[in-house]
């Protein structure tokens, strides 16, 4: 009895259609932004630094301390964009995405190369392209939504 009333029950349910391994639905390209602000913000901080003049070991540890805890977070937030990238990629955009936009893989793949210039190197022109770069993925994605949403920065 109860084996039938579970499968009239299931019966009834609406189909859910996942694109990925649940039905969240839940992906937009403004993480990969928020990271990619962050790289750019520690790069120009880093690029702005200047190493003390003297020998004076408590501004050389204050100068090492700043520029390290720089290029941690510079590190950390490149690599979230590098994932929020790959999460769109391999979990949002589809076949058919790829062929109304047939430069798809090359435009992911060049992002996701920027967030690794952006950790080997102290760049400001790496770092403004990994932004122009997620643009353009914003773009892409919020045109296949159907939505026209206002690219915008924090900075």
């Amino acid at each position: 009895m109860l084996k039938k009333t579970i499968k009239k029950f299931i019966g009834q349910l609406p189909e859910a259609e996942a694109h990925c391994d649940g039905p969240c639905g839940v992906y937009d390209p403004a993480s990969a932004r928020i990271a990619a602000e962050a790289v750019r913000s520690m790069t120009k901080k880093i690029s702005a630094m200047t190493p003390p003049d003297t020998n004076d070991a408590v501004a050389w540890a204050n100068y090492s301390n700043t520029m390290s805890r720089y290029i941690a977070i510079k590190e950390e937030e490149a690599h979230k964009a590098k994932e929020q990238i790959l999460v769109l990629w391999t979990d949002f955009f589809k076949p058919q995405h790829l062929e109304a936009h047939p430069d798809l893989h090359t435009k992911i793949w060049n992002a996701t190369k920027l967030c690794s210039a952006c950790k080997v190197n102290v760049s400001n022109e790496n770092a403004q392209a990994l932004m122009d770069a997620i643009e353009d993925i914003h773009t892409i994605f919020w045109g296949i939504k159907g939505r026209d949403i206002t690219w915008y920065t924090a900075s």
